[in-house]
């Protein structure tokens, strides 16, 4: 009988789940010595089967279980492919067209330059001598394209496919394996190996052009066609499939996962500036050079390289695997696309001078209303000390309801809780109120407040998303009145000092980390909790900021 685990499983000890799968008894003899090119996370994960290994087991690499799941389905739908291939019992014919399109990815590789730090001797089998290290001068730079160009052309001159097995081989049965396919026929082999050839014979003649100062874009580009799975009808188009659907099925089963709406939101306007990029909807239709033009039309209008990567990329990245792992998709076209990023030069730090947090608080007690809404005032007047005395997030304050403020043994508490709105890691915490809160009066304001949200009012149907937004922004062009430097987050700057002036105090991280929301630093750290009377003793040294010096 087969036995396969159907969701992660988490080793005792660590919060990183395992993929963990039995070796089917059926193929158990037949596999012994298989390579396997496990597809993870945008990359590929060497495993070779032996005698010894009763189960395909390992780390999904993440704690997020939402992308666990995900990865999960990845390498499941790949094994699955593998086992159902080996039982056939016959090797895979390709056409040309699809020896072609599978050598694409080796082709954009070396074309785009990501290899330029690896040895041609551990990618093509020359001798150590020669490498692809960049040379200290321009003309050894070109020198090197020049020798290794020669090298790949003398090597192509044989017909013979056994000439060119120990050059390309390697590279052809990794990728034919991250497709789920163990093996070809001989003549199917054969093309492979040319073909290969013949994509790191251009990608070479890119890396030459480019050595030589012509970035102009590569006309053998465009020959690679799609993949297209063996015994698929090639005549007949791909159907399409809805970019802007495809986030819709996803937030689907995310939702019921627990991923928090402002993903969702994040996701679904990166995927509609795409579309808008391109003129199109389809999903199908998308190209790696799609998504690397978006990536360059987006960093063109100024957007930080920190946004592009971890924001645009890494949220395309997360539709498109999950689109592949529910063969919504073939392959996912964000797949080897990345940002570079400078490393960032501060020249201050990141939180609030005393100075700046005094001011802000100042103009927080003095502030009069204007026209602004009764709510509005209220978050301008008391959200800055909240977050000064509390080190809280500025939306966890924000969206704080009546019912969330009361005493507990003597002491006033507020709970920050996913009831209310979005908080991240999806974990309730209480945080005890400095005394210089309850002296100021905010107890006494939220007794004086009608039950609800004390800084924003809900819609009609209850969503309070809009204008829990909205007023985030007005409290951070708030705080910009007082503190102008773009280096500083004028809503974060306040977690920043919190944790400075926790442990001028003598505070313990682990004390500060609880009452903020950070997650522990080690596994010992994410045992039992910070208990109200350890925050009451922490709070009796936490400081008062004293406006009035």
């Amino acid at each position: 009988m087969l036995y396969r685990v159907v969701r992660p499983v988490r080793r005792s000890g660590s919060r990183v789940p395992y993929f963990i799968q039995r070796i089917p008894a059926d193929l158990k003899a037949r596999v012994v010595g298989l390579k396997l090119a496990i597809p993870l996370a945008g990359t590929i994960v060497p495993l070779t089967i032996t005698e010894k290994t009763p189960f395909i087991r390992l780390s999904l690499r993440t704690t997020n279980p939402s992308e666990a799941k995900v990865r999960q389905a990845e390498i499941a739908a790949y094994l699955e492919a593998i086992w159902r291939s080996l039982r056939e019992n016959a090797p895979v014919s390709l056409t040309l067209k699809q020896a072609t399109a599978l050598s694409h990815d080796l082709y954009l590789s070396w074309a785009a330059g990501e290899d330029n730090e690896r040895t041609v001797s551990g990618t093509i089998g020359f001798d150590g001598k020669w490498t692809l290290d960049t040379p200290p001068t321009l003309e050894e730079t070109r020198a090197a394209w020049v020798a290794v160009v020669e090298r790949w052309e003398a090597l192509g001159a044989s017909t013979e496919p056994a000439d060119l097995e120990p050059h390309v081989g390697p590279l052809v049965s990794r990728r034919l394996l991250a497709r789920g396919i163990p093996s070809v026929t001989p003549e199917t082999r054969a093309i492979l190996l040319r073909v290969f050839w013949e994509a790191l014979r251009d990608g070479f003649a890119s890396r030459k052009r480019n050595a030589d100062g012509d970035y102009s874009p590569d006309p053998k580009a465009a020959r690679y066609p799609k993949w297209e799975e063996p015994g698929r009808a090639t005549a007949s188009p791909a159907p399409k499939v809805s970019l802007k659907g495809l986030v819709e099925s996803w937030w689907t089963e995310a939702k019921a996962a627990g991923r928090t709406i402002s993903t969702y939101e994040s996701y679904r306007n990166t995927v509609g500036r795409l579309a808008d990029f391109l003129k199109h909807d389809d999903a199908a239709a998308l190209t790696v050079h799609d998504i690397i033009a978006f990536k360059d039309h987006r960093l063109a209008q100024g957007v930080s390289p920190k946004t592009v990567g971890d924001s645009d990329i890494a949220g395309l990245r997360s539709i498109f695997k999950w689109a592949v792992a529910n063969r919504k998709l073939t392959s996912d076209p964000t797949e080897g696309v990345k940002v570079t990023r400078a490393k960032a030069t501060r020249t201050r730090s990141k939180g609030f001078t005393d100075a700046e947090a005094k001011a802000i608080l100042k103009q927080a007690a003095e502030h009069v209303r204007g026209r602004e809404s009764p709510k509005l005032f209220a978050a301008k007047r008391w959200v800055p000390w909240l977050c000064a005395y509390t080190g809280a997030r500025v939306g966890e304050l924000v969206q704080l309801r009546k019912e969330d403020v009361r005493q507990v043994g003597g002491n006033w508490v507020i709970t920050i809780t996913p009831e209310a709105g979005t908080v991240k890691d999806k974990e309730v915490r209480q945080v005890v109120l400095h005394p210089h809160l309850v002296d100021l009066g905010f107890p006494a304001f939220v007794g004086g407040s009608k039950p609800g949200y004390l800084f924003v009012a809900p819609k009609a149907e209850g969503d309070i998303r809009g204008v829990w937004q909205a007023t985030k922004n007005r409290l951070a062009e708030f705080a910009r009145q007082i503190v102008k430097d773009p280096e500083v987050a004028p809503n974060h700057g306040w977690r920043h000092l919190f944790k400075t002036v926790g442990r001028e105090a003598g505070i313990e991280d682990s004390v500060l980390d609880g009452i903020c929301g950070h997650a522990a630093g080690t596994v010992g750290g994410s045992y039992g909790e910070v208990s109200i009377a350890a925050q009451v003793r922490a709070f009796e040294r936490f400081p008062r900021f004293n406006i009035d010096e």
